[in-house]
């Protein structure tokens, strides 16, 4: 699952409360800036996304008459061209890579900044933000279903993508982040 805009603050505060809880960090300055450079390195990484999809659009959108006329699967032309595109900036669009690249360039800010001691392997710090980002997306996809559900009982429609549909979810989502211990 791909990492969302408004799901930075989350897992950049899971994975403050992951290392702190781990037992094998010391953290200097508190969870706080620990969070704080966590959300910088993941929001660097899905603004880089957002240029590549961005130009993949602007590829497409020039190249329009020609995919009609082609009778070509826009999205799966969209797929290839983002992945031809993806090295050049620089991103890995394997989830399982990506979140592993993620979590040593999250660790080299933390150490760069002077925001965790440890006397453990690397690795063994990189794997616990691994799991902190990889458990919280799990987490959040059912959490999603969850909350689809719920809004289906109510009796009132909503409407997916309406400014009340997004006000009800994210406040439903915000309770059960708390009622599950990840806020």
């Amino acid at each position: 699952m791909k990492i969302s805009p408004k799901t930075i603050p989350h897992i950049s505060n899971k994975i403050a409360i992951d290392l702190n809880k781990s037992g094998v960090v010391t953290m200097t300055k508190g969870l706080e800036p620990v969070a704080y450079e966590a959300e910088k390195v993941l929001t660097a990484n899905i603004i880089q996304e957002m240029a590549l999809e961005e130009k993949v659009n602007q590829i497409c959108d020039e190249n329009e008459e020609a995919i009609e006329f082609n009778l070509v699967d826009e999205r799966q032309l969209f797929f290839m061209i983002k992945k031809k595109l993806a090295p050049e900036f620089g991103i890995i669009l394997n989830y399982e890579e990506r979140y592993s690249d993620l979590s040593h360039k999250i660790l080299d800010e933390l150490y760069e900044e002077d925001l965790i001691h440890f006397d453990v392997t690397e690795n063994r710090i990189k794997n616990i933000i691994y799991n902190s980002i990889t458990s919280f997306i799990k987490e959040a996809s059912e959490l999603d279903g969850f909350i689809m559900d719920k809004i289906k009982t109510y009796k009132k429609r909503y409407v997916p993508g309406t400014d009340e549909f997004e006000i009800l979810y994210e406040k439903l989502y915000k309770e059960e982040l708390t009622k599950r211990g990840l806020e």
